[in-house]
């Protein structure tokens, strides 16, 4: 949600010209996050303001988008709160912007949480299971592009940057995930990001799951797992003071199995799901640490987080 293309007045007035909502009054880019560009979008219809985000996408093609465009559109419509994409005229979701595939969906209201409450994470506990749910209904399928064919890829790439701690732990946690067999554990379509920066709130009432764009058909367990990571875990200062909020886990996963049981091979690899959703996390920001990409806006998060994360969990 950086942003990396920027956008001019009269491209967006082009742009609008082909959905139905109204002119344009204002835009604005989004600073937080790392993946692709994001404006709000603000225009007036029949004397209304409609509020909308216009998201350029940096990384995807225009062949991989419809899938997770769909699956908001799926999910908003089976009533899990996410972003209706917005339709074009020829009633696509997808159009072309500075040569990049951008859509538009609606804004929604509320706010994301910095320090999630124990009952905002009940609340997210039960949504995650009713969104793996209905997923499992949802016809298009998609490989997680952050699985540990990836994660052995990045660490190849980034290992000459890192420090000899860094690099011993990184090795063992691989060669200890290559000991679970995760094809056997129940998939379904998971969000995959789900940090407290994708849930919007109204108080205690979730307004709408967001960032769909690493979504993909995968186990269930790992997209728990990283919701935890980042939703049950005290937000430090100092990463070396962080640690995991007990209630807040039990709140988390008690809602979920309340609408979805976990399975004995579930509960077994528990603990491997929260490592490699440690693991995930602390490559990828690793990563950007060492290889970054150009922005006019940037924001790279601090992978110490994940890295005491992972200490936690080993």
């Amino acid at each position: 949600m950086s942003v990396y293309t920027v956008v001019e007045e009269n491209q967006l007035v082009a742009f609008l010209e082909d959905y139905d909502v109204g002119t344009l009054d204002s835009f604005e880019g989004i600073s937080a996050g790392i993946e692709n560009t994001n404006y709000f979008v603000n225009t007036i219809k029949h004397g209304h303001l409609e509020q909308f985000v216009l998201t350029i996408f940096e990384h995807h093609t225009f062949e991989e988008l419809p899938y997770f465009l769909n699956i908001m559109a799926f999910m908003a419509e089976h009533n899990i709160p996410t972003a209706h994409p917005i339709p074009t005229h020829s009633n696509g979701y997808l159009k072309e912007l500075c040569g990049k595939p951008a859509a538009l969906v609606e804004r929604l209201t509320g706010s994301t949480v910095d320090n999630p409450s124990v009952t905002q994470c009940g609340v997210m506990g039960g949504q995650l299971a009713r969104f793996h749910i209905a997923g499992q209904h949802y016809e298009g399928v998609r490989a997680n592009d952050r699985d540990i064919d990836w994660m052995q890829n990045t660490f190849a790439d980034i290992q000459s940057y890192l420090e000899e701690d860094e690099r011993q732990m990184i090795e063992s946690e691989l060669a200890f995930q290559a000991q679970t067999d995760w094809s056997a554990l129940p998939k379904s379509v998971i969000h995959a990001d789900l940090f407290c920066d994708n849930a919007m709130f109204n108080g205690d009432a979730l307004t709408g799951i967001i960032d769909l764009y690493y979504a993909c058909n995968a186990p269930m367990l790992y997209d728990l797992a990283v919701m935890v990571n980042d939703w049950c875990r005290v937000h430090a200062d100092n990463p070396a003071e962080i640690e995991f909020d007990q209630q807040r886990l039990d709140e988390m996963l008690s809602a979920y199995q309340t609408q979805r049981s976990l399975t004995e091979a579930e509960q077994a690899a528990w603990p491997a799901a929260l490592r490699l959703a440690a693991l995930r996390f602390f490559l990828s920001r690793l990563k950007d640490k060492h290889i970054p990409r150009e922005g006019e806006i940037t924001q790279i998060k601090d992978p110490n987080v994940f890295k005491r994360v992972l200490q936690l969990h080993q």
